[in-house]
Formats: C-alpha cells, structure tokens, sequence
C-alpha cells in the first residue's frame, strides 16, 4: 500500500505556536539560559553541522539547522529574504520544527522570527561573558540592521557597559538606532570604524558583509584586550573581519568543522586554532588567559541553539509536545 493511503491515523495533532506566542514570552533571560544549555551540549553530545542554500532567485537565502538531543530532535530554517522590505516584512524569519520520537513526523512548529534574534544575541553575550576583560565597558558594534540592537541589549546585560558606538553605512539608519537604543538608557553615538576601534573593549559584527567587499576595519587597528563577535559570517562566502587578526587572535566557535566551512573562520589561515566555546564553558578551556590576549568568538550558528531555546519557549507557555 502506497504512502499516501496508509490508513493508521497520525498519533498526535500538529502543534503551532505562533509568532505572536513566541515573542510574548521570549526575553534576554530565556534566550542565554537556553543557549548556555545548547553549548554545554556541544561538548558531550551530538551537533549536526548546518547548511546554507538559496531559493529559486539566489539572492533569497535560507539555513537548515538539524539538532537532536535525548529526548528531542527539530529543525530550524531561517530565512533571509532581502526584497521583504518592500512588503513591510522582516527581511529575516526563523521556523523551528520539532519532531514526534515516535513516529518521526512533525509534531510541532514555532514561528520564531523575535525568538531568533533574541537566540543570536545570547551567543555573544554567552561568548562576551566567557572571554571578554570584566571591566569592559566601550562596546562598538558593525550594523544597523534587524540583529545589531538585539546585541547590544544582550552585550550590556553581562558586562557594565557604558558607551556604545554604532558603525554603519547609512546615516539614517544609524541615527534611527541610536535615537531607539539612547530612549531605552544605552548611551549611544554614531563613529566611524576607526574610532569605533581604537575605543572599544568590546567589538560585535553583525553585517551581511561578502568576501568580495572589504573588511570592516584593519587589523592594526583592534587593539589588544579586544574581545571580537563576529555575528555575520553564516554561509560560504561571507566574511566581516580582516584575516590578519587571525594571526594576532585566540579564536573560538560554536562547531570548529562548520566555522571553517561557513563561519569566518573560512577566512582564516590554514592550520588557525578553534576552540569551541563549550569548552570554556564547562571549564575544559580557560578562555581567555591574559588581559592584553585578543578574543574572537565565530558564531555561524548551530541546531542546538534552536532546539534549546523552543524548548524553553515551549516551557514558558506551558506547552507539553
């Protein structure tokens, strides 16, 4: 018998938890509580590599995320289609699947486009907490897009920041971050990439920047004590920081195999160290190990970030798969 007529019913209804749902309980709490879970995971369990693929017009890109634990098992597809603004949608959308163990059939689905952004963010604050001075206090960050401001409220929640500077192409979308980040009691000013340097302790990249464009800053200018978050690079092809840092750098990551492929870490010297962050986090690496060492965290994004973090919404709603 065919598929398509197997007549024995589906054990369970499909499950869909809206945006809506998801963004209401999502917070900066929920999301690093989840992703310290996820990356203390990496070390001793299972951690699929991701991938990267594009829709019929290539400039439409998505990201599989696989992830299994031992009692759960999803994935997450991620989206960026950039002609969205021209519909009054974010250009960025998160769909997290959840399986039944079972039956190996979809069991739930969330929509997680905020819940995402929120995800990303505790990475690097998890990657800040971990390997950044305690004293940091000048955070300067790449990007005025969809994820940059989700980062900053993340950095300054683990670290007593007090000046934050935005680096970016547009004015006006500088000026409209800066004026949104100031109203909430982050004291914010536009700078240029130098400046941003040569004053910050803390450096975050969140662009969508391609190999084929230059770097965002100079190698020389990152001065040491620096910790770096490179958020941007998350498929073949894209980079944001300048290869010759990597010389100067101690370089950690979330899955050593995907940042070489994916990551910035694809645009790294052959042979360059990566340590994963889980490592530091349960104590298998120290981190950092001097005051003047430069820190880079490569965050490409890994499926047990996703999974943790539905889990927790799920929890949060009082929702039981």
């Amino acid at each position: 018998m065919p598929p398509s007529a197997d007549p024995r019913p589906c054990t369970r209804a499909l499950l869909h938890v809206t945006e809506g749902q998801t963004a209401a309980v999502v917070d900066e709490e929920l999301a690093l509580d989840a992703a310290r879970a996820a990356f203390a995971a990496t070390v001793d369990g299972t951690v699929f590599p991701s991938l990267a693929a594009h829709g019929s017009d290539p400039a439409n890109r998505f990201t599989l995320k696989p992830s299994a634990s031992a009692a759960h098992a999803g994935v997450k597809i991620g989206t960026y289609w950039p002609g969205n603004t021209e519909h009054g949608l974010p250009r960025h959308h998160s769909t997290l699947l959840l399986f039944d163990q079972t039956i190996g059939r979809i069991a739930a689905v969330l929509d997680v486009g905020a819940a995402n952004a929120h995800r990303t963010a505790a990475a690097d604050a998890l990657a800040v907490d971990l390997l950044a001075r305690p004293d940091a206090a000048t955070l300067a960050v790449f990007g005025t897009g969809h994820q940059a401001a989700y980062e900053i409220r993340a950095v300054s929640r683990v670290r007593p920041i007090k000046d934050v500077l935005v680096v970016g192409r547009n004015a006006q979308r500088i000026q409209h971050m800066t004026d949104a980040l100031t109203s909430e009691g982050h004291t914010t000013r536009a700078a240029d990439a130098a400046e941003a340097c040569a004053l910050a302790d803390v450096i975050v990249t969140a662009t969508t920047t391609r190999a084929d464009s230059p770097a965002l800053f100079e190698d020389d200018w990152v001065r040491p004590g620096t910790h770096i978050s490179a958020m941007g690079a998350d498929a073949p092809g894209k980079r944001e920081l300048p290869p010759a840092l990597f010389d100067r750098a101690h370089v950690f990551c979330d899955l050593p195999e995907q940042a070489r492929r994916m990551g910035e870490c694809q645009n790294a010297p052959e042979g360059t160290p990566l340590t994963p962050l889980g490592e530091v986090l349960l104590g298998h690496h120290p981190g950092r190990s001097s005051v003047d060492d430069i820190t880079v965290f490569d965050s490409s994004g890994i499926g047990l970030q996703d999974l943790y973090l539905g889990l927790a919404l799920l929890k949060k709603l009082d929702i039981t798969l």
